[in-house]
């Protein structure tokens, strides 16, 4: 009875040529639920769908309270949804014509929302002096469109180190590894282990090697940007390059999730990390005198270590009929305006995407800052392109294969690309 009532909708074939076979699975079960309706109906009453964490979702509440008490008839509804859950129960419900009025995250789920036509292009529904108040990194084009206007960019990785351990950061890979090993010998060990790790991160995860990857030359994509680029000697030389730090400079942990990482740096026994933007608030309030740095560059290439970065902003659904548009239209821009994103980066101390703002005296005051500004100007863009999960997913097994010894770079480098070949061959047909 659901799959009946999703094809009375009649939106899988309007608005798609293709799809996967596990997505229309997906639809035939869940689309029932939807209805078939448009999304949310009422125009007084704006929903919307995120993935943000506790701190960054404060602030939207803030920014919502304030925004109904300037326009007391508007009902705005937030609903946080977990990363991967939001990209496919988003998808699900747009396609049934349902879903938020909006949806907030990074830019990477942007190649999938465009390729199933579930929201909305956006260069025609504001102005060119508008969009030229913007970091042109935070407007999201794709294929000739613009679908994203983000609040906030980078989603970075960085270098984080406590001033109590590190009074200059390193810039180079060689100054990292000698500082490393003159705070373990400073600080002793106990059980074969140092009481203070020189640098900790998240090793086991590819989006946290990419940076090191980017360091030795390499990038995830052909010049085309779909056919992946994994199996070269970039990637071999990466690939060595980190388990070394682990087994013969040994100054990273034998083991390092991102929980273990987290809890070494907080706890004070890593005097460097490597995070994202996204924990940098929790480490000030945990009373860490922190500081940010550009990560090193790599003297055998004379190349930054390049994070992804992206933009993390807000689309409209393709179901927001064209009576409510100006309502979400405005809800948005006050989202977007000056004051917004300024209580946005005195909270969480991310960067902004208003032009405007890079002049703001407490924004030229804070070194911090201006150090996330300069890792996000020598990163390189997160590709939206569908074709780049097969690729994280090629990775994840090969690099930690590396990383526990099972395989050897050169073989990892091989299977990667293998593995990426295949499943972008199983996602198109």
């Amino acid at each position: 009875m659901r799959r009946v009532k999703f094809l009375k909708c009649n939106v899988f074939r309007q608005r798609t040529g293709v799809f996967t076979s596990g997505v229309v699975l997906l639809l035939s079960l869940f689309a029932g639920g939807f209805g078939c309706g448009r999304s949310n109906e009422g125009s007084g009453r704006i929903v919307v769908w995120h993935q943000m964490r506790p701190d960054e979702q404060a602030v939207l509440q803030r920014l919502i309270a304030r925004y109904r008490q300037q326009n007391p008839d508007v009902e705005i509804v937030e609903l946080f949804k977990e990363t991967e859950v939001l990209r496919s129960a988003y998808v699900i419900a747009a396609l049934a014509g349902q879903g938020p009025d909006l949806v907030y995250g990074p830019s990477d789920p942007v190649g999938v929302y465009e390729a199933t036509k579930s929201i909305r292009p956006l260069e025609g529904l504001f102005s060119a002096a508008y969009l030229a108040e913007f970091d042109s990194a935070s407007l999201l084009w794709y294929k000739g469109h613009l679908y994203q206007i983000a609040d906030k960019i980078g989603n970075h990785l960085a270098l984080l180190y406590n001033k109590k351990y590190v009074k200059a950061p390193p810039t180079t890979d060689r100054e990292l590894i000698e500082l490393s090993k003159s705070i373990q010998a400073q600080y002793g060990s106990a059980a074969s282990r140092p009481n203070v790790y020189g640098i900790t991160w998240n090793y086991i995860e590819p989006f946290f090697f990419i940076p090191f990857y980017t360091g030795f030359g390499g990038w995830v994509f052909e010049e085309d940007g779909v056919t992946p680029s994994l199996d070269n000697v970039s990637m071999v030389n990466a690939l060595k390059f980190v388990r070394r730090l682990r087994d013969e400079e040994k100054i990273v942990p034998n083991e390092a999730d991102y929980e273990i990482a987290d809890a070494l740096f907080k706890d004070g026994k890593a005097a460097m990390l490597i995070n994202g933007d996204w924990s940098w608030a929790g480490y000030a309030q945990r009373g860490i005198d922190l500081g940010i740095a550009p990560l090193p560059m790599i003297t055998e290439t004379g190349l930054w270590c390049a994070p992804m970065t992206s933009p993390k902003g807000f689309s409209i659904n393709i179901n927001v009929t064209d009576e409510k548009l100006p309502l979400v239209l405005d809800f948005l821009k006050f989202l977007l305006s000056e004051e917004s994103q300024m209580e946005t980066v005195r909270a969480l101390n991310t960067a902004p995407t208003r032009v405007s703002l890079y002049r703001h005296p407490e924004l030229i005051a804070n070194e911090n800052l201006q150090n996330s500004l300069l890792q996000i100007k020598r990163g390189r863009p997160m590709p939206v392109v569908p074709e780049m999960r097969a690729v994280w997913d090629a990775m994840r097994p090969g690099y930690q294969a590396v990383m526990g010894g099972a395989k050897s770079p050169e073989e990892s480098a091989r299977e990667m690309q293998q593995l990426a070949l295949r499943k972008i061959r199983e996602m198109n047909e």
